[in-house]
C-alpha cells in the first residue's frame, strides 16, 4: 500500500509529522482529518530504495503548456477542479501528474488555486505564484494564465537561442581538445622515436612540439587532477554568496558576452515586471519577485536598492538609471510610463524592444565565438603540421646533400 508523508496541525496548535498508509492521496487526507489533524503538507513517501526515472520537478515547457490549457478550460466555463483533473489524467509526465493531483486535493479541501500552487515552490517560480495571487483577487485568472504562458514561451525561446548559439563553438572546442589529446598521446611519441633514430638536428618548432607532447604524456594525470580540483573549487566558491557575486560581476565584465547577459537580464526583468503590474500586483511586491527571478547577484543588489528608493518616494526610473546596469532606453521608457500612468504598457514595449536587441546580441556573440574557436583549432593543427613537415624536410634535404 502506498505511503504518504504528512505535516499537520493538531487541535492544540502543535505541529506533527509522520507517514500514513492509504490507497490514494485523498484517502490519506480524509483519514488524517478523522484523526483531527489539519494537513498542511501531504506528499507521496518513498524509501531510499525507490526512485523515479522521470524528473521530480515540472519543466518550464510543461508549465507553459499547462498554463495555456488551463486558461482555455477556464475561458470555456469548465470548473477549475475538473480542468485540473483532466490535465492530470492526460499528462504523460509523472511530475506533472503528481503536482496536479496534489493541487486538486488542496482545492477539494478548500484552498485557493494560488494557495495550492504556493505549496510547490520548486515547481512554480516566485513570479508565477505572485501573479496568480493577484489574478484570483481581480477575477482575471484566464487572462493572466495566458500572459504567463506567453512569457514562459518567450523565456524558453530566449534560452533556446542562447544554447543554440553556443552549441557549435562548444562542439568545435571539444574537437580541438580531442585533437590535442590524440596527437600528444598516440601520434607525436612515434614521431619522436623516429626522429631520435635518425640522430638529426631538429628545427626549433619540432623540438618545442615534442617537448610539449612529452610533458603532456608524462604529467597528464596530474594535469587532469589539477583541472578537476580547480573546477571543483570554483563550483564550491560559486555556491557561496561572495563567490557567486564575484562570478556574476566577472560575467558581466567579459566583452560581448557581458553585454549579451545584461540585455537578457533586462529583458527578463521588464517582462516579469510588466506581467505582474498588468495583473494588478502592487509595484513593491512586483519589484521583489521580478528581482528574485533574475538570479544575478549584481542586478539583485542594485535592484534591492532601487526598491528601497522607490518606497521612499524616489520613483522607479531615476533609481534604475542610477544603477548604470540598465541601458538609457529602458529607464526612459519607465519614466514615460510613470509620468503617463502607463507603466505596464511601457514595460511591455521595453521588453519587446530588448527581446529584439537580445536576438541581435546573440547573433553577434555567435559571430565572435565561432571564428575564434576555429582559429584556435586551426592554429594548433597548423603548428603541428608545420613542425612535423619542417623536420621531415630538413632530414630529407640533409640525406640528399650527403
Amino acid at each position: 500500500m502506498p505511503k504518504f508523508a504528512y505535516v499537520a496541525t493538531q487541535p492544540d496548535g502543535a505541529t506533527v509529522a509522520g507517514v500514513h498508509k492509504a490507497d490514494t492521496l485523498v484517502e490519506a487526507r480524509l483519514a488524517l482529518l478523522e484523526r483531527r489533524l489539519w494537513v498542511t503538507e501531504l506528499t507521496p513517501h518513498r524509501s531510499w530504495l525507490e526512485f523515479e526515472i522521470t524528473p521530480q520537478r515540472i519543466r518550464r515547457t510543461d508549465l507553459m503548456h499547462l498554463s495555456r490549457q488551463l486558461a482555455a478550460f477556464i475561458r470555456a466555463g469548465i470548473p477549475i477542479l475538473d480542468a485540473i483533473g483532466t490535465l492530470a489524467e492526460e499528462s504523460d509526465r509523472s511530475a506533472v501528474r503528481r503536482v496536479l493531483n496534489t493541487i486538486g486535493d488542496d482545492l477539494r479541501a478548500g484552498s485557493t488555486l494560488a494557495g495550492a500552487v504556493d505549496r510547490h515552490p520548486n515547481d512554480f517560480p516566485p513570479f508565477y505564484r505572485g501573479i496568480l495571487h493577484s489574478a484570483e483577487l481581480t477575477g482575471r485568472l484566464d487572462v493572466v494564465l495566458d500572459q504567463l504562458s506567453t512569457y514562459l514561451e518567450r523565456d524558453l525561446e530566449a534560452r533556446r537561442k542562447i544554447k543554440g548559439a553556443l552549441t557549435y563553438p562548444a562542439i568545435v572546442a571539444l574537437m580541438s581538445a580531442g585533437t590535442v589529446v590524440v596527437l600528444s598521446v598516440f601520434v607525436l611519441p612515434k614521431f619522436e622515436d623516429f626522429f631520435a633514430g635518425l640522430d638529426a638536428e631538429l628545427p626549433l618548432a619540432t623540438r618545442l612540439l615534442l617537448s610539449v607532447s612529452r610533458f603532456l604524456g608524462q604529467w597528464w594525470l596530474a594535469i587532469v587532477g589539477g583541472l578537476a580540483v580547480t573546477v571543483l573549487a570554483c563550483l564550491l566558491a560559486v555556491r557561496t554568496a561572495g563567490g557567486r557575486a564575484a562570478w556574476h560581476r566577472l560575467l558581466l565584465g567579459i566583452p560581448v558576452v557581458g553585454e549579451t547577459v545584461r540585455y537578457a537580464l533586462v529583458e527578463r526583468f521588464t517582462r516579469i515586471l510588466a506581467s505582474m503590474v498588468g495583473a494588478g500586483v502592487p509595484l513593491p511586491d512586483a519589484m521583489s519577485v521580478a528581482t528574485e527571478a533574475l538570479g544575478n547577484r549584481v542586478f539583485t543588489r542594485a535592484l534591492d536598492g532601487v526598491r528601497t528608493a522607490m518606497i521612499e518616494g524616489a520613483g522607479l526610473a531615476q533609481p534604475i538609471a542610477a544603477t548604470k546596469l540598465f541601458p538609457g532606453v529602458a529607464s526612459q521608457m519607465i519614466r514615460v510610463g510613470e509620468e503617463t500612468g502607463t507603466l505596464s504598457t511601457q514595460l511591455d514595449v521595453a521588453a519587446a524592444f530588448y527581446e529584439r536587441e537580445l536576438d541581435y546580441k546573440i547573433k553577434k556573440l555567435t559571430t565572435v565565438i565561432e571564428p575564434a574557436v576555429v582559429l584556435v583549432m586551426g592554429g594548433i593543427v597548423g603548428f603541428v603540421a608545420v613542425a612535423l613537415v619542417s623536420a621531415m624536410y630538413g632530414i630529407f634535404r640533409g640525406a640528399n646533400l650527403s
